[in-house]
């Protein structure tokens, strides 16, 4: 499978790692879009929200502890941050793989777009 996110898993691809776990990892976005700007992704490979199964919904419950855990660490949880998941074409989703971005560390404002297509 030629996916860049899996390629993270594997390890092919090295990234910066706030933490990981069994079933997620999270790492800092390589253009960040606010001051903390972090990707949650799930191991296993799943093309986008729209993929999701019931036997998944385990891991989403893992991948938003992880957002969580990643926020305390990242010392924007009592400030705040926003959780985006960008879901197909006209949601601007350009890695087929399920991920989640964290951005905080900063007042946010109006945010209309988050592409993904910088990756």
């Amino acid at each position: 499978m030629d996916c860049l996110f899996c390629k993270i898993v594997e390890g092919t691809i090295p990234s910066n790692k706030v933490l990981e776990n069994d079933h997620v990892i999270v790492f800092h976005d390589i253009h960040p879009a606010a001051p903390t700007h972090v990707l949650i992704i799930p191991k296993k490979h799943i093309s986008s929200m729209n993929e999701i199964t019931t036997e998944d919904l385990p891991l989403i419950g893992e991948i938003h502890s992880a957002a969580l855990e990643a926020a305390k660490r990242l010392g924007v949880q009592e400030s705040g941050y926003r959780l985006i998941n960008n879901c197909g074409r006209d949601g601007e989703q350009t890695v087929h793989h399920l991920h989640y971005h964290l951005l905080g560390g900063t007042r946010l404002g109006a945010l209309t777009s988050l592409s993904d297509s910088h990756r």
